[in-house]
């Protein structure tokens, strides 16, 4: 790997070359942001060829999503240490990789390895890039302009991907949504160490540190091995909990393995010199209360993708090519709140638009929620993804530019982790534990029916709804001063999804 850069270090901040960088890093953020959502459309076609059921199906979604969510903090204390620079190339090698894996895997067993090795990838690049744009660019309003530019590219991919895996599916093979990411890696890894500043000698704040952290324990590896393994015994859980009831022994041990991890897991990090995650971090009120409102709306919003798609292909009997291009009105609506929250945020504010977006959401949520057993595309589903998306451009990006609020290059790494940990972590669980609902048997009705769905969209939109206090109490009116002024259409912070 490159270790050298026609860039020198001490340019990190060079306007003439920081903006090359910024290009370089949302293509790879664009292709994260893809493989949340590609898969979607394309899983019938998935399991009528590798002969998988639901559940293993649903392990596709929730396994990228999962192992970037519990690896991620790990991610951004790797790069604290051990370079920026040097973990996004190692990330997007491994995202390259494994989804080359994917293409050619034979059996559901090797491409759920490969969906795993994707979201490992993400987790080491993604907060990689971000903590490399906050340092790049420290001034409030050029920062807001770059996440926004950042933001903008991974919700094009974030909402590309459904478009892109109905095209690919119907018409070549569902193979190729993994094969499209590897030509556009491998131009990443050769442009990075051409535009982005190479590492310090010893990225971590005490040089000393950074010889010393060989060792398991002060890289915080049982942590991060802990934060992983918790929210997949509860998506085991759970989705166990749709065929076997809640009260059986196979629902309940994974559900109690999952909490007692995550319980140790707070434990060790109130313990331990060299934490993941100071718990010191959590007493900036801002940061705090955007990443947990992040987590409700995040899982609101993977629900929609997935059951939206499962709507359009089961309740409508659309083709794979049709739903992907029934995501047309929901990417025009998406593009169109991005290109405008930077002019929303200096009149409003972070939290100002946070609320306005998680209203606009849960007014698609409650839309949803009223699905008929036998509904029209135009009247019953593309109002809520309208308003949906309107929620999600505003309100994720205020969000996500929230929790990098005074950031350091000491907490960089660290910010950035969290608030994609949470992204990913919150989308993961709120798709088990909804899309469970959805697709559990109800008195009278099959499993999968639109009941299922109504189900699922009310509890989502409950979740967004009590995200709306919780940002209008306890995050601080930021983000006026920060945002750009009279820039046009650029937005004002990262939209991934998903976050997400």
């Amino acid at each position: 790997m490159p270790s050298s850069s026609s860039v020198p270090s001490s340019g990190l901040r060079a306007p003439a070359h920081r903006w090359y960088a910024l290009a370089v890093l949302s293509v790879l953020q664009c292709l994260i942001a893809l493989d949340v959502t590609v898969v979607n459309v394309a899983l019938p076609s998935m399991g009528a060829d590798l002969d998988a059921g639901p559940a293993a199906l649903t392990w596709v979604v929730t396994g990228y999503m999962l192992a970037g969510g519990g690896l991620l903090l790990l991610g951004g204390r790797l790069g604290d240490l051990f370079g920026r620079r040097r973990m996004f190339l190692l990330g997007a090698l491994l995202f390259g990789a494994s989804s080359l894996l994917a293409g050619v895997a034979d059996g559901t067993a090797v491409l759920l390895a490969a969906r795993f090795g994707q979201g490992a990838g993400e987790a080491l690049a993604a907060p990689a890039a971000m903590a490399l744009i906050a340092l790049l660019f420290p001034e409030p309003a050029d920062r807001a302009r770059a996440l926004g530019v950042w933001g903008g590219i991974s919700s094009l991919g974030l909402v590309g991907g459904v478009l892109l895996s109905g095209v690919l599916t119907e018409l070549l093979h569902w193979r190729w949504i993994f094969f499209v990411n590897v030509p556009l890696t491998a131009a990443v890894l050769l442009l990075t160490p051409l535009v982005v500043p190479a590492d310090p000698r010893h990225p971590a704040a005490d040089p000393g540190e950074a010889r010393a952290l060989p060792r398991g324990r002060r890289l915080g590896l049982p942590s991060a091995g802990l934060l992983t393994v918790g929210p997949l015994a509860l998506v085991y859980g759970v989705l166990r909990a749709a065929d076997h009831g809640w009260g059986s022994a196979g629902v309940l041990l994974p559900l109690a393995g999952g909490l007692a991890a995550l319980t140790l897991f707070a434990l060790a990090q109130a313990r331990s010199p060299q934490p993941l995650v100071p718990l010191r971090f959590f007493a900036h009120r801002t940061r705090t209360a955007a990443n947990a409102a992040t987590v409700l709306l995040s899982a609101a919003l993977s629900t929609t993708f997935f059951l939206a798609t499962l709507y359009m292909q089961r309740v409508l009997d659309m083709s794979p090519l049709h739903a992907g291009l029934a995501y047309l009105p929901f990417c025009a609506a998406l593009l169109l709140s991005v290109s405008v929250v930077g002019r929303i945020v200096p009149v409003l504010g972070l939290r100002g638009t946070a609320v306005t977006g998680l209203l606009c959401a849960a007014a698609g949520g409650g839309w949803l929620a009223l699905l008929p057993d036998e509904g029209e595309l135009w009247t019953g589903l593309v109002p809520g993804m309208l308003a949906m998306a309107v929620g999600m451009g505003l309100g994720l990006i205020a969000l996500q530019n929230a929790a990098l609020h005074e950031v350091t290059e000491e907490d960089a790494g660290l910010a950035s982790g969290v608030q994609r940990s949470v992204d990913q972590l919150g989308g993961s669980l709120g798709l088990a534990v909804l899309v469970g609902a959805a697709l559990a048997p109800a008195a009278g009705s099959s499993a999968g029916s639109a009941a299922g769905y109504r189900t699922a969209f009310t509890w989502a939109t409950v979740g967004v709804l009590a995200a709306v206090p919780l940002v209008a109490l306890c995050m601080r009116a930021v983000g006026r001063s920060a945002a750009p002024t009279g820039t046009g259409p650029d937005p004002d912070a990262d939209a991934d999804a998903v976050h997400s």
